[in-house]
């Protein structure tokens, strides 16, 4: 099934091969994020794919090309999301049984998905390595065909789809950013780009907590890299795919990595501002305008690949909660103030009079030094803004309580992750 390459024409047959199984997502002009940013900007909505992501190109596309011996054994991969879920959809739209090896650490909500949707779920090892083992086990056990995520040419010739989609719902774009994980939605990103619009630039994006792709082109060929947890999980393969790697480098004109804080606050202002939930890895193509990475796209018409939706939604939660840190409409700060009745509604008083919700107050009266006339308030207030903030500082001065250890978070800290 696999093959040493894939090109265009492989693209063109995975889409009419997978049309009527796989959401046509739309790509539609974003007015906020082009007003923010200076730029044209469009939006790919693969994240609203029935299981949440671009996966499902590509694993339609590849189960559609087994023959009928092997449909009957069935199939097998080892994935902790994305990539499960769309061959345990796929597969029981098409009635090929379907085994995922899921590690240990694999959200439940997307074990348990994957069982409703007939899949066998065998959660084996620590990691992605560990379960691939046992994978590769049941391969020589049962018979199954492995199905790579990301290294395999159906899989990128699916995945390619998606830019094919792109550049039909958008002329003249200058230039699309892709998310980077194992390679596979870049390579087939970039053969479609070169092929359609070869003037239009093709920029990848991987975090700088798992830039694999980055250590790939320093070497000239994939490498593992050591990692660190990041929002954007789906990305975080510790080495590129040789074949998706040996497609991407030709096709990539740029690789930039972005900052915890970056992709953080992209999944906020999608969430905010394009109403879409978007997880880490999706988010990441817009995370590189935030974190002021393509600088060279004023004025420019940009499309973002927003490749998937699988965000858990206590992870969500925290996200949102730091976004709005990060975006310093949440701030934190200790307060000194007058040790005796009416002290804390002052406080409380002087906060609202000034615009500034307040989020949470916490007392600190054993720890607070020795004039005991006092007692220092640990606060948390959402405002508008940093400018906001600065005058909701002020107007407690004005009223004579000292403010002290403000939080310290913003735009200067992305980068350097």
């Amino acid at each position: 099934m696999a093959v040493a390459t894939v090109t265009f024409d492989d693209v063109k047959a995975a889409a009419a091969r997978i049309a009527g199984g796989v959401e046509r997502t739309p790509c539609r002009r974003s007015s906020a994020l082009s007003d923010h940013f200076g730029a044209e900007i469009f939006c790919k909505l693969d994240y609203r794919q029935a299981t949440g992501s671009f996966k499902e190109r590509g694993a339609r596309n590849t189960l559609l090309q087994l023959d009928q011996s092997q449909r009957a054994r069935g199939v097998i991969a080892a994935s902790a999301g994305n990539h499960a879920l769309a061959l345990a959809y796929h597969g029981r739209d098409l009635g090929i049984p379907v085994t995922v090896c899921m590690p240990r650490f694999a959200p439940l909500i997307k074990q348990v998905r994957c069982k409703e949707l007939g899949a066998r779920v065998v959660v084996y090892g620590d990691n992605i390595a560990e379960a691939r083992v046992r994978a590769d086990q049941l391969v020589g056990m049962e018979g199954l065909a492995y199905i790579n995520g990301f290294n395999d040419a159906s899989i990128i010739a699916g995945a390619g789809t998606m830019a094919l989609e792109v550049f039909e719902q958008v002329e003249r774009l200058d230039a699309v950013i892709v998310p980077i994980g194992g390679g596979g939605l870049l390579a087939g990103v970039g053969l479609v780009a070169r092929a359609v619009s070869p003037t239009t630039k093709v920029i990848g994006v991987e975090p700088f907590r798992a830039a694999s792709f980055r250590a790939a082109m320093d070497a000239g060929h994939p490498v593992r890299v050591s990692m660190e947890p990041t929002l954007a999980d789906g990305l975080a393969v510790p080495e590129v795919g040789d074949l998706a790697f040996s497609i991407a480098r030709d096709h990539v004109d740029e690789v930039i990595e972005v900052g915890e804080e970056a992709i953080s606050l992209a999944i906020l202002r999608l969430l905010e501002w394009e109403k879409g939930v978007v997880e880490g890895a999706g988010a990441a193509s817009l995370a590189a305008f935030i974190a002021g990475r393509v600088p060279q796209l004023k004025g420019k018409r940009v499309g973002l690949m927003l490749c998937g939706g699988n965000i858990d939604p206590t992870t969500l939660a925290r996200v949102i909660e730091h976004g709005l840190a990060v975006d310093g409409r949440i701030v934190q700060f200790t307060a000194i103030i007058k040790d005796r009745p009416g002290g804390l509604a002052e406080l409380a008083t002087t906060l609202a009079t000034a615009g500034a919700s307040v989020k949470q107050v916490s007392h600190e009266r054993a720890f607070g030094g020795p004039d005991i006339s006092k007692v220092q308030v640990l606060c948390q207030v959402e405002v508008r803004g940093p400018e906001h903030a600065e005058q909701v500082y002020a107007a407690l001065r004005d009223c004579g309580i000292t403010v002290l250890e403000r939080s310290r978070m913003g735009l200067s800290r992305f980068g350097e992750d």
